[in-house]
C-alpha cells in the first residue's frame, strides 16, 4: 500500500500505537497519558481506537474420577486500544519512548 501525498509532494508518515493489557482501567490510564503527551507537543492524533476484547477460556476439573461434572471455568479478557500520530516530530518519538507506563500494559509501535 503506497503512502499518502499530500499537497506538498511529501509523503505522509504514521506512527500506529497498539496498547494491550489485562485491566481495562490500567489500559486507559496508560492511553490518556499517551494521547496527552502527545498532544501536548502539539500532534495529529488520531485515536484512540478500542478493537476487539480477546476472550481466552479455560475449563478445569475440580476433582478427578467420580465428579467428573464438577468444572471450574476461568477467563483472561485482553483490552485492546489503537492510537495513530499522523507525521510525527522528533520531539514527538522521543517524549512518547522516554514515557515509563504501568507494569501490565504492552505496547506495540509501528511506522506506517
Amino acid at each position: 500500500m503506497p503512502k499518502k501525498q499530500t499537497k506538498k509532494g511529501s509523503t505522509e508518515n504514521k506512527i500506529r500505537i497498539r496498547v494491550r493489557a489485562y485491566e481495562a482501567k490500567v489500559l486507559d490510564q496508560s492511553v490518556k497519558l499517551i494521547v496527552d503527551t502527545a498532544k501536548r507537543l502539539e500532534a495529529n492524533v488520531i485515536g484512540p481506537v478500542p478493537l476487539p476484547t480477546e476472550f481466552t477460556k479455560y475449563t478445569v476439573l475440580r476433582s478427578t474420577f467420580i465428579y467428573k461434572n464438577a468444572r471450574e471455568q476461568f477467563e483472561m479478557r485482553v483490552h485492546k486500544r489503537l492510537i495513530e500520530i499522523a507525521n510525527p516530530d522528533p520531539k514527538v518519538i522521543e517524549a512518547l519512548t522516554n514515557l515509563s507506563l504501568p507494569s501490565g500494559v504492552d505496547v506495540d509501535v509501528k511506522m506506517v
